[in-house]
C-alpha cells in the first residue's frame, strides 16, 4: 500500500524527528523486511540510531548506507523537506532557489543534494519504451557562433525518444550523446527502445543501422533539414525541455553534468498527469533508497548520458 503525506503540514507533522524518517525509509527499502545487504540474510533485530544487526553475519547495517543519503550530513529530517519542495514545484527548483528557501549555508550543499536527488529519478533498471516511438535530436546550450543543424559547434547533442500513445505523447527518454554519428544514436536508441518497437525517424545517416539492432524503422521525411513537422512528439518535448532549462535554470546548466538535469525533466514529463504531489515525494523516495551512493567528486565529474 502507498503511503505519503499528502500536503506539506502532513510532511511536517509526520516527518519532524529522524526516528519517524528512517522508520519510513526502511519500510521502503525492505517492504518485506529487513535484509542484509551483506549476506542476504533476513533476521535481524533493531538497535539504536537506526542501525540493524543480523542474525546471520553480526552485521550492523545503517538504512542510510548503500543509498544516496549514505555519509550525508544533513539529517533526514531536512532530506524529507528537500525531496518535498523538489517535487511539489512543477517546474523544479534551481540550487540557488532551494539554498534560499531551506537556508542552507553553502550553494554547494543545495547543488550537491539536487544532483543526488536527479540520480534516484531515473532507475537504472528503467523499462525502455515499446510500441510506436519517435526518435530525434535536438542542440541545447546558449547562443553560441558557429553552423546550425547537425554537428553544431558549442552546443550539447540530446537524443529525444517519445512514445506515441494515440494523439498523446506516452513515456519519454532523453540521452546526452557525443555527436550524431551511428554508433553514438544506435546506442541510444538500443538503451531506451525495446528491440521489435516501430522507430520513426528522419532520413539522417545516423540512423541507417538501427534496423541490423532488431528495429523496425520507418522514415517520415526524406530530407532530415526540412518539411512538415513530422516528428511532432519529439519537436514538442525539445521545445518544453529548452523551455524549461532557460525559465527554471535561466541557461546555466552546464554540459557536463546536463544528464542529471535531462533525468529530472523526465522524471517530471513522465509523470505530468499526477494530481497528488505527495505520490511524487513517495516515489522520489522511493527510488532513492535504491540508487547507490555517490561521493560529491563523482557527481562533478563530467557525464555524458541520462534519461
Amino acid at each position: 500500500m502507498e503511503d505519503y503525506p499528502r500536503t506539506l503540514a502532513e510532511l511536517e507533522k509526520r516527518f519532524s524527528v529522524e526516528e519517524t524518517c528512517r522508520e519510513y525509509l526502511a519500510n521502503l527499502r525492505w517492504p518485506e523486511g529487513f535484509v542484509c545487504p551483506q549476506c542476504g540474510g533476513k533476521k535481524g533485530w533493531r538497535m539504536r540510531q537506526g542501525l540493524f544487526l543480523c542474525a546471520s553475519c553480526r552485521h550492523q547495517a545503517s538504512v542510510r548506507a548503500g543509498t544516496i543519503f549514505q555519509d550525508s550530513r544533513l539529517p533526514l529530517t531536512t532530506w524529507f523537506r528537500v525531496m518535498w519542495y523538489v517535487t511539489s514545484q512543477k517546474s523544479g527548483t534551481s540550487a540557488l532557489g532551494l539554498q534560499r528557501v531551506l537556508g542552507f549555508g553553502s550553494y554547494q550543499t543545495a547543488w550537491s543534494c539536487l544532483h543526488k536527488l536527479r540520480r534516484a529519478m531515473v532507475r537504472p533498471d528503467m523499462d525502455r519504451l515499446s510500441g510506436v516511438v519517435e526518435v530525434d535530436e535536438t542542440y541545447v546550450g546558449g547562443e553560441k557562433p558557429g553552423k546550425r543543424g547537425r554537428g553544431a559547434w558549442g552546443k550539447a547533442l540530446v537524443v529525444i525518444v517519445a512514445q506515441e500513445n494515440g494523439k498523446h505523447i506516452g513515456r519519454i527518454r532523453l540521452m546526452h550523446v557525443p555527436d550524431a554519428s551511428g554508433a553514438s544514436l544506435g546506442n541510444a536508441v538500443m538503451e531506451t527502445v525495446s528491440p521489435g518497437s516501430r522507430v520513426k525517424t528522419d532520413d539522417w545517416k545516423g540512423y541507417n543501422g538501427i534496423e541490423e539492432l532488431g528495429y523496425r524503422r520507418k522514415i517520415v521525411r526524406k530530407n532530415s533539414a526540412v518539411g512538415d513537422n513530422l516528428l511532432p512528439n519529439c519537436h514538442l518535448v525539445a521545445s518544453l525541455l529548452k523551455r524549461w532549462i532557460l525559465g527554471t535554470h535561466q541557461g546555466a546548466i552546464s554540459e557536463k553534468h546536463l544528464g542529471y538535469y535531462l533525468d529530472e525533466f523526465t522524471f517530471r514529463f513522465n509523470r505530468r498527469t499526477s494530481q497528488s504531489r505527495g505520490k511524487l515525494f513517495y516515489r522520489l523516495v522511493q527510488q532513492a533508497v535504491h540508487i547507490t551512493p555517490k561521493t560529491y567528486e563523482f557527481i562533478t565529474t563530467p557525464l555524458v548520458g541520462g534519461g
